[in-house]
């Protein structure tokens, strides 16, 4: 067995908690010398107080593992773009910087995509678009999908305060529209009214009335009713949540205010320990807990996805939404995989098969290129206003773990799991693909020489050159 030194995620464990050498010692039973010998990797992490470290703070073991950084070597890879281009970073050095210095590398991650940002704005300005070309500032949605990317989809006192408030107005399957309408009623005053026009809700403080569109169903309804509850009994908590990573007068922060409602919604109608346990027993059956619970598809995905609670963990899930041209409008990961923020994602992810046959849940096992297979569910989910002719939206969901948890759902039945070769290489896009063999590559590899031969073709879209003894040699893929 190898050793393991984490050295800096151990120390940033015990920063979190505020804990000094001393107090984490004493909880793990060991000196601070030793502590402080493990935090400066002079000595590894050993069984016993990884047992312990699990025992006392509910993490799951992964955290001390290498998988904990892939995700920060990605965005460092996607960030310095450039860079790794020009051959003046390698993978190795990202490697070390997430591994030893994770602060600093999410801060040279931000400063990057910062960079990128500019440099795009200079191109436009220069091909036409002007002088007076005023510059965008980075999306304020893209923002809030980071705000819960870094806290891995999970915000602990949101779930406890949603499931507690469940607990107390009543909340069970079947009776979810009566406790909140309720709830709304009693204790704020407010009454529901049923509205036929565009809106799909709209709330008048003043007159206190919350008015819901009839088209929808009454999943639908009863998650915008527990949004406004939100927001009538979390207000300065859920303002508090917002501002810990954007100022009040910017355009973030009302967002951010209705994503952790919409949060708070879903915990409170789908409470964690009554959720956690029916997804633990119907292992995972996305569908069954649609029927079980009575609301859609993607709700229950969503769900899913948050299930971090320490000392009641349920899988950690990825959840993606995409539309058909490639754009993930939601992101959000309880795990390590690799998601792309530009250039598009992989065509051979099985999220763009589910448009291909709309309501079949379509499953694989794919790979990515450090190695780590994932099992992914995917299903096309499509929306309507509900008369006839009228537009409506289509998208894939995709819900995705690492292998290692694959046994926990039905999906994985009859799969060969331990056939390595059997999944689907993908990747996180084909502009930082690391795939130089792959034949559905649209765009030549960000940090290799491409190998021009006018005499020659390949089935690779984008040979590369590979030294070889001091000669560049083709490496081709089979036809």
């Amino acid at each position: 067995m190898s050793k393991t030194y984490a050295g800096t995620r151990l120390r940033r464990l015990r920063e979190e908690r505020r804990m000094s050498q001393a107090d984490l010692a004493r909880t793990l039973d060991i000196s601070p010398s030793y502590l402080n010998q493990m935090e400066h990797d002079s000595r590894p992490l050993t069984v016993p107080v990884l047992l312990r470290l699990t025992e006392a703070f509910g993490i799951d073991p992964g955290f001390f593992s290498e998988r904990d950084t892939s995700r920060l070597v990605a965005d460092l890879r996607d960030a310095l773009t450039g860079e790794v281009s020009a051959g003046r970073v390698s993978a190795t050095d990202l490697s070390e910087l997430a591994s030893r210095m994770p602060a600093v590398a999410k801060v040279l991650v931000d400063l990057g995509r910062r960079n990128q940002h500019l440099t795009e704005q200079l191109s436009e300005a220069a091909e036409g678009r002007g002088p007076g070309t005023e510059a965008q500032p980075r999306s304020a949605h893209e923002e809030i999908r980071e705000f819960f990317y870094r806290r891995q989809n999970y915000l602990h006192d949101t779930d406890l305060a949603a499931e507690q408030l469940a607990a107390t107005i009543g909340i069970r399957p079947g009776e979810v529209v009566r406790a909140l309408s309720a709830r709304l009623t009693e204790h704020h005053g407010v009454r529901l009214a049923a509205d036929s026009d565009l809106l799909l809700h709209h709330y008048d403080p003043t007159a206190r009335v919350l008015h819901l569109s009839g088209r929808l169903r009454p999943g639908q309804q009863a998650f915008r009713m527990a949004t406004q509850l939100a927001l009538l009994e979390y207000a300065d908590e859920i303002s508090a949540l917002a501002s810990e990573d954007f100022g009040p007068d910017s355009a973030a922060w009302p967002l951010a205010r209705i994503g952790i409602a919409n949060y708070f919604a879903a915990a409170l109608i789908l409470p964690y320990r009554r959720f956690h346990t029916a997804a633990e027993e119907f292992r995972y059956d996305i569908e069954r807990l649609t029927d079980h619970f009575g609301l859609g598809y993607e709700t229950i995905c969503h769900r899913l996805s948050t299930l971090q609670r320490p000392r009641l963990r349920g899988v950690p899930f990825s959840f993606v939404r995409v539309d058909r041209a490639g754009n993930m409008s939601k992101r959000q990961s309880a795990s390590a995989f690799h998601f792309s923020r530009a250039g598009g994602t992989c065509p051979l992810w099985n999220v763009y098969e589910a448009f291909a046959a709309p309501g079949r849940i379509h499953v694989q096992v794919a790979a990515m290129p450090d190695g780590q297979r994932y099992l992914w569910t995917a299903r096309a989910v499509t929306r309507h206003r509900g008369g006839w002719g009228e537009p409506g939206k289509t998208f894939a969901i995709g819900l995705g773990c690492e292998i290692r948890h694959a046994t926990r759902l039905v999906y994985s039945d009859g799969l060969d799991l331990d056939n390595v070769s059997a999944a689907v290489p993908i990747g996180m896009g084909c502009r930082l693909c690391e795939r130089t063999d792959c034949p559905q590559r649209a765009v030549p590899p960000l940090d290799r020489r491409l190998a021009i031969d006018e005499n020659s073709s390949t089935f690779v879209p984008y040979p590369v050159a590979q030294a070889a003894k001091g000669i560049d040699e083709t490496r081709r893929h089979p036809a």
